[in-house]
């Protein structure tokens, strides 16, 4: 299977904790779609001390995992909200 794009889409989020209301991630997204997975890539800023952990309430938001071949975060359903 196909990388995903390195330079990746120019449209960003916010990506916060649904339970704080803490920053997590600002995020390069493509498509519309539901947010399900962060390729750590295309992270452009880091608010988290611990990976996948959030930073006010220390709960856990998503699992690490390696998707074509590339480092990525699957989001935890109902754990996180984008903006």
């Amino acid at each position: 299977m196909a990388k995903p794009n390195k330079k990746g889409p120019i449209k960003t989020i916010m990506i916060f904790c649904a339970k704080c209301r803490a920053p997590l991630y600002k995020y390069r997204k493509g498509g519309k779609g539901a947010l399900v997975k962060c390729f750590v890539e295309r992270i452009v800023e880091d608010h988290t001390n611990k990976q996948c952990e959030c930073p006010n309430c220390q709960s856990t938001f998503a699992r690490e995992t390696i998707i074509r071949g590339t480092p990525a975060y699957k989001m935890i359903g109902g754990k996180v909200m984008a903006k």
